[in-house]
């Protein structure tokens, strides 16, 4: 490997493309806001980063190119826009899509980079932007074995763990699932924590219980604390799971499943989202539960 282009640099683009740098090979990067990237380079020096001014000019003669952005529209443009990385792509590379996007787009990228004589994997990743800046990411891999195991010393320097979880699609696939339980798993707990303080239950005492009982996922116990909190700094972004629950739910009628629990979920994040609380952590979908009045008619009386 001896060289490597990052498009995005986010939340976990960032941290992602920091890492990449200790390999010891020049990277180039770019992002949608240039100053991100300049920022990017000058913490790194003296390592070599190269600012890229489109995700063309960023790929060209890389042999392993990393996307990570926010859905499949960005995605699209990056790979495949008038200044799309294809365009500027070696014979032969790697790319590699980290994105939470859907399996469909990544069917479609497959081929789209097949026709330039390069491979394509799907690399989503779980964690938050702190592990992505420590190297501790969960990479859900999917793609040819060979070209899995040509890329993991690069995913390695990012991870905690590489899973290969099949061939090209099954990354994404596995992604909405995680997210789309997380996303379930975080509206219940937000209605949990409602109900505990609306009823006059010792919150402290309360949340304890669920956090050491059966409910007690590290979902409850960290995302818990910071919607008892009210601290709404962002790790993952509500917007981006709202989306992720269309996706998963999209995804599931491909095969003909309702995932029920999915759509009233993304239902709280839409309303979370449009009392303003779109770009801060998913957590904040706890504020909407809190300020909201019940949707459905009272027992009384049934």
């Amino acid at each position: 490997m001896r060289s490597v282009a990052f498009l995005g640099l986010g939340v976990m683009g960032r941290g992602m493309a920091a890492r990449a740098v200790g390999l010891g090979v020049p990277v180039a990067v770019w992002n949608r806001s240039r100053a991100k990237a300049e920022a990017l380079a000058a913490e790194a020096a003296p390592a070599k980063v190269r600012v890229a001014a489109t995700p063309r000019e960023a790929a060209d003669g890389a042999d392993v190119v990393f996307s990570m952005v926010a859905d499949d529209p960005a995605s699209r443009s990056v790979w495949t826009g008038p200044d799309g990385a294809l365009g500027g792509v070696t014979r032969g590379a790697v790319l590699v899509e980290s994105s939470t996007v859907s399996p469909a787009w990544i069917e479609a990228l497959a081929g789209e980079a097949a026709g330039r004589g390069c491979t394509l994997v799907d690399a989503p990743v779980t964690g938050s932007r702190s592990q992505a800046a420590s190297g501790q990411l969960l990479f859900l891999v999917g793609g040819d074995a060979e070209v899995v195991e040509r890329l993991r010393p690069v995913l390695a320097v990012m991870s905690r763990a590489i899973v290969h979880v099949g061939p090209t699609g099954s990354g994404a696939r596995l992604k909405l699932v995680n997210n789309f339980l997380c996303g379930v798993q975080a509206v219940a707990l937000a209605e949990a924590i409602a109900l505990i303080e609306r009823a006059g239950l010792d919150r402290d005492v309360a949340t304890k219980v669920l956090a050491e009982g059966a409910p007690g996922s590290p979902l409850v116990k960290t995302v818990g604390l910071r919607m008892t909190q009210s601290d709404y700094a962002l790790h993952f972004g509500l917007d981006l799971m709202r989306k992720d629950l269309s996706y998963a739910i999209n995804e599931a009628s491909r095969f003909g499943l309702e995932l029920a629990t999915a759509a009233a979920a993304r239902d709280r994040f839409a309303r979370a989202s449009e009392a303003g609380y779109g770009r801060s952590d998913f957590s904040a979908v706890a504020e909407s539960v809190r300020r909201g009045r019940a949707s459905i008619a009272s027992s009384e009386g049934l």
